[in-house]
């Protein structure tokens, strides 16, 4: 007896290792967008299959469109980090001044390439937002394609024109940037735009192209005011895939390793490629539908970047006052961007 008992506690050992390593998860990811939005079907879904296909199955992704799972866009990452999902596909800054650090890259006129404003974050994530993050893991981190002016019922031609109007924008910089240019600025999430421009609360709103036929916006503004491709882009936003950390901790290691391999810069990349590609495909309804197209010229893309200097003083003066470098902090994220240029 006393010689079967090792070989024994072996074969128990063997048996709880295999059922440890033939674990099953199902990932509940929770998003604000629309079944069929670019983000959640170009981006998010190729990403859950590419888990299912590296795990053979043993990693599901059970995804919740459109809020499906309550509460307000403001509220996923929350929800991630609380456990209610496991999952969130959102933007940092729906959540006003709690990720400041890596609102470097919503300040204005940073850049025009999704691709580079992607590589850049990551990078820069790991440099100095690691600690934004407590609770959550991120996997993918992302800007969007270049943001612009769309108006319903005047066209935006210089910065006098903007002084006055109601516009919606997605975050705090967004907001400040429009409150230096003139605008009043309306802080809303994306689901609620529509509501605001038909009722007349807002004016028009800033947006990229890739986002407005997801929610027909093309429909109910006329003017759209685009900026010279020589200068960076009116604003962008940023975007998170996160998983709950104590979620992802509780996974074998083989799974943990697919999530890995699949996650991070190469995901955060692919991800800015596609905002890149989606700007044409976003655009075209709009010209369809007969809207009125303007290019804000450079010498007046330089009047506006010139208008909303202060806000990177004022990042800087607040990332200090944290005790961290704000003025290398900025310069990191500028060169960042500029050395992931095509």
């Amino acid at each position: 007896m006393k010689f079967r008992l090792p070989s024994l506690l072996a074969a128990a050992l063997a048996a709880c290792a295999f059922q440890a390593g033939a674990q099953e998860v199902t990932l509940k990811v929770h998003h604000f967008w629309a079944p069929g939005a670019m983000p959640p079907t170009r981006i998010l879904a190729p990403f859950c299959d590419k888990l299912a296909a590296d795990s053979n199955n043993r990693i599901k992704c059970q995804i919740f469109p459109s809020m499906q799972l309550g509460g307000t866009p403001p509220q996923l990452i929350d929800q991630a980090r609380d456990g209610v999902v496991d999952m969130v596909f959102t933007l940092p800054g729906y959540t006003a001044g709690r990720f400041p650090i890596m609102e470097v890259f919503e300040l204005p006129f940073m850049t025009n390439s999704a691709e580079a404003g992607a590589k850049a974050a990551w990078a820069y994530y790991q440099k100095y937002g690691t600690k934004e993050f407590p609770g959550l893991k991120p996997l993918m981190l992302s800007v969007h394609d270049e943001g612009y002016v769309h108006t319903r019922d005047k066209q935006v031609k210089t910065l006098a024109d903007l002084k006055g109007l109601k516009m919606r924008a997605p975050t705090r910089q967004t907001n400040k940037l429009l409150a230096s240019l003139g605008a009043t600025p309306v802080g809303l999430p994306l689901p609620a735009v529509a509501d605001a421009i038909t009722k007349g609360t807002i004016d028009g709103f800033l947006l990229p192209w890739e986002v407005i036929p997801s929610v027909k916006l093309q429909e109910m503004v006329k003017y759209h005011t685009e900026t010279d491709p020589s200068r960076p882009s009116l604003y962008s936003a940023l975007f998170v895939i996160a998983m709950n950390q104590a979620r992802y901790d509780s996974l074998p290691a083989d799974l943990k390793a697919v999530i890995d391999k699949n996650s991070g810069a190469a995901l955060s990349a692919n991800a800015g490629r596609i905002w890149d590609e989606s700007q044409a495909v976003g655009r075209k309804p709009a010209m369809d539908r007969g809207n009125t197209f303007y290019t804000l010229p450079a010498a007046e893309v330089d009047q506006w970047i010139k208008a909303s200097h202060p806000l990177y003083d004022e990042w800087v003066a607040d990332m200090d006052k944290r005790g961290l470098p704000g003025k290398k902090m900025l310069q990191d994220a500028r060169d960042l961007l500029d050395q992931n240029k095509k």
